[in-house]
């Protein structure tokens, strides 16, 4: 079975580095932008994407306005969406559900959430 391939979205490399070591030791392929345009052309690509793990919180472009885009990318729009937020307020994962996430993981991530959210693909 080949490994699943993750696109990690996210404007502070540190987060990308944390979640990339964590997702490769769990066996997953990760590739990484650090803002939602670089993203959206890596994605009208054929680039190989399983999941994508997206910051709602970049200069620029947020999450809540690239989710929304990604989705309208033809080849794009069933690829898992887990929206990544340091917000865990009440209401903020209904408001990444909303704009179009499959799923939330707050920050500090929960390795064992984080692995059932990406258990879709």
């Amino acid at each position: 079975m080949s490994r699943k391939r993750v696109l990690i979205i996210d404007d502070d490399s540190r987060n990308i580095f944390a979640l990339a070591h964590t997702l490769k030791v769990k066996s997953f392929d990760c590739i990484s932008c650090l803002s939602a345009e670089e993203a959206l052309k890596l994605l009208q690509t054929e680039e190989t994407v399983d999941a994508i793990l997206i910051d709602m919180m970049m200069p620029e472009m947020d999450g809540y306005e690239a989710i929304p885009l990604i989705k309208k990318i033809p080849s794009r729009e069933d690829t898992l969406i887990v929206a990544v937020t340091a917000q865990a307020m009440t209401g903020d994962k209904e408001k990444c559900l909303e704009a179009g996430a499959d799923d939330y993981v707050s920050k500090p991530i929960d390795v064992d959430k984080l692995l059932k959210a990406l258990s879709k693909i």
